[in-house]
């Protein structure tokens, strides 16, 4: 199937880019400016469809970034330390975010003739995050069918819905993902900060698929920390 990636320029979709590349699918990369508290995401982005010579479609959606206010991502809020499964995390949560990224995605799908849209969506996002689940995506994938009958047929592509950050780690691996050009940390410094979620969560995953992290880090070695304070709560 002739595929799009919703790409961030994190370690999930450009894993997810590369897999499909691999298989000779991938079509294109969509990106969202949405006012995210840095753009460094969007270089990586670009920097991997640029690597396997595929469009990269940028959206400007900061007007509503704008709007959709209270999360960590977007206003001047801390960004939390810890593991991405504590209830602190919820603070990153930016409402609806990809329900509407994956509606503009599939009409720009449904216009240049793809046959699917694919998000790295997985396991772990779950229980934070309410548009990351199969419940979400199925229903989601049903909508849209609805919404272009008659004009185009796209797919929702959730390979890794369930499926965890390892197992990312481990498909990218094989797909000959360079993760040192992809980007996961929130907060945007010159290296992964080593201590939010997202950093916590990257770490952890390399270890568990016996991957090793090319990724520097300003705190190393935090992230065991974080493990074993999870499974003690």
């Amino acid at each position: 199937m002739k595929t799009a990636v919703v790409c961030s320029g994190g370690l999930d979709s450009v894993s997810l880019a590369h897999v499909l590349a691999a298989e000779n699918s991938l079509t294109r990369l969509i990106s969202f400016d949405y006012g995210q508290r840095h753009r460094k995401e969007l270089d990586f982005a670009a920097a991997c469809a640029a690597r396997l010579k595929v469009p990269h479609h940028v959206i400007d959606l900061r007007s509503v970034g704008a709007a959709l206010t209270g999360s960590a991502l977007t206003d001047e809020l801390d960004v939390p330390d810890g593991h991405y499964a504590e209830e602190t995390m919820r603070i990153t949560v930016v409402p609806n975010r990809n329900a509407i990224m994956l509606t503009i995605a599939f009409g720009i799908a449904a216009a240049q003739g793809d046959d699917a849209v694919a998000t790295a969506v997985h396991g772990g996002d779950h229980f934070i995050y309410p548009d990351c689940r199969p419940a979400f995506t199925e229903a989601f994938d049903a909508m849209q069918r609805a919404a272009l009958d008659g004009y185009a047929d796209v797919r929702l592509s959730t390979p890794f819905v369930h499926r965890s950050k390892a197992d990312i780690v481990t498909a990218g691996a094989k797909a000959g993902t360079p993760f040192e050009q992809t980007w996961s940390c929130y907060k945007g410094g010159e290296v992964h900060c080593g201590r939010c979620g997202t950093c916590v969560e990257r770490r952890e995953a390399f270890d568990l698929a016996g991957v090793e992290d090319p990724t520097p880090y300003a705190d190393p070695d935090f992230w065991r920390a974080a493990v074993a304070a999870r499974g003690e709560a």
